[in-house]
């Protein structure tokens, strides 16, 4: 008991010299933008979300109520860019129903909600309601394993010893550091062991690669042929039915016709590499929306298909 209080204590005073205190999320106890921020950072780095989609997406939508009467085509063309869409769509579900019933209270209750795991509703318990309850991310994770010398665990072991490990009388301040300590020194390649304020405490520090090895990543090829339609200064695009952006407004397919072949690009989306070709287009069967050119940059439109428009 004596050395875990002492890690603890080590943990929470590197916290208070090293925390990201400056984060926008980390400098307010109000619900609902602690879990913007953890719906937005599920899959995105921190500063794009810092810098430019949360304080954005908080201007748009100031509260709940907001966020549940907008379109969810308005949410999209915000969303634009940070990939992953089926987080908006899930976010515009949940919204309309606690703008309804107002925010769950426990983990349990937020698991309910769409888009919702364990990770998600923890956070937002621990960080917004500072609740007594661990929180386990990629970053906690990979420290609790390194830490305790895990080597495969399952998930629901690392939750063990998240629980086993966690301060009681600080558990929020305790989460983040502990997130903070996984970002920033106890990372995936090269720790900076030297500098860790758990070090002394760590059974796993000889090797601690050994304890955080990563499956490779099978990624799956695809090609695409697209279309640019353009008539009376407007593009013709359509509404995705397909999985890789479903409720979004995309480019037209097409026949690859080699005379009327524009340019190609590459893209990476979730576990895809997509080679896209794109063609002028002059008819097309697909039910088309017309959108003025100028007002694209409204649109509900991925970062694939604003790829594409640079050919414009």
């Amino acid at each position: 008991m004596y050395v875990k209080r002492e890690a603890q204590d080590a943990l929470l005073k590197w916290y208070s010299q090293n925390g990201r205190f400056s984060l926008p999320w980390r400098q307010t106890s109000e619900i609902y933008h602690i879990y913007i921020s953890e719906i937005m950072l599920q899959q995105t780095q921190v500063g794009r979300v810092e810098e430019h989609y949360y304080p954005l997406f908080l201007e748009k939508y100031p509260t709940i109520k907001d966020l549940a009467n907008s379109s969810l085509d308005d949410l999209l063309a915000t969303w634009s860019g940070l990939g992953y869409y089926s987080r908006a769509r899930n976010l515009h579900k949940a919204a309309q129903i606690c703008a309804k019933e107002g925010f769950p209270k426990s983990p349990k209750e937020f698991m309910k909600l769409p888009g919702i795991g364990k990770y998600t509703a923890s956070a937002i318990c621990s960080f917004a309601l500072n609740q007594t309850i661990s929180v386990v991310d990629t970053n906690i994770a990979r420290v609790l394993k390194r830490l305790f010398a895990l080597q495969d665990p399952k998930d629901a072991t690392i939750w063990e010893y998240a629980d086993s490990f966690l301060n009681h009388q600080n558990p929020k301040e305790h989460n983040l550091a502990l997130m903070d300590l996984g970002s920033l020194i106890c990372t995936p390649k090269e720790p900076k062991c030297q500098e860790c304020p758990l070090e002394p405490f760590c059974k796993g520090k000889e090797n601690p690669t050994l304890y955080t090895q990563s499956k490779k990543v099978k990624y799956e090829s695809l090609e695409l042929f697209l279309g640019l339609f353009i008539k009376d200064n407007k593009l013709a695009l359509v509404k995705s039915k397909e999985r890789l952006y479903h409720s979004l407004l995309t480019l037209p397919h097409t026949d690859p016709i080699e005379e009327n072949f524009i340019g190609k690009f590459k893209h990476s989306y979730t576990k895809y590499r997509i080679d896209v070709y794109l063609y002028k287009i002059e008819e097309c069967s697909q039910e088309l929306i017309w959108y003025d050119i100028e007002n694209l940059e409204s649109a509900p439109i991925s970062s694939l298909t604003k790829k594409a428009l640079q050919f414009l």
